[in-house]
């Protein structure tokens, strides 16, 4: 048995320590929003935070994620940055198919939690692991640094801490 503690909540899962994460969350815990794409980490749909940091989680095991806290998508409006990302993302109107979208943003908010002024270039190398099939690469970007001002603006004006 391994436990999990997935969104705050603590899970006893009882599956092989090798089974990926990505299938725990969706077929055993019910976390639908992160996706499977490609099954090898290259394309990013699966994406999670673990302990923080972005990680693919259909090529993470439950054995590696176990003594960390797992955040999916469906829990990332509880941060200030993943909300003020949700925002934006609506506000650019990024989604298309919105297939790779919950991983997009996963990745979108670990770069602006360790990096509140991105560059273009550290938009690009940050997000670089993440596919969007119907191209919305110039949406994302938008989103991504209109985010960073929101952020960057209420802290500055005390709305944040």
């Amino acid at each position: 048995m391994t436990m999990l503690s997935i969104n705050g909540v603590k899970h006893n899962i009882e599956m092989e320590s090798e089974t990926p994460l990505l299938w725990v969350l969706r077929d055993y815990i019910g976390l639908v929003g992160t996706k499977f794409g490609c099954g090898m980490g290259q394309c990013g749909a699966c994406t999670v935070h673990l302990d923080g940091a972005a990680v693919r989680s259909c090529s993470t095991t439950i054995a590696e994620a176990a003594g960390a806290e797992v955040t999916t998508i469906e829990h990332l409006s509880q941060d200030v940055v993943g909300a003020a990302l949700q925002k934006a993302w609506l506000e650019e109107d990024v989604i298309q198919c919105g297939y790779c979208q919950a991983g997009q943003l996963m990745s979108a908010a670990t770069l602006l939690t360790d990096n509140a002024t991105p560059s273009e270039e550290d938009i690009n190398d940050h997000m670089a692991g993440n596919i969007c099939r119907c191209g919305t690469y110039t949406r994302i970007r938008a989103a991504i640094k209109r985010a960073a001002a929101v952020l960057r603006d209420a802290k500055s004006t005390g709305g944040l801490s």
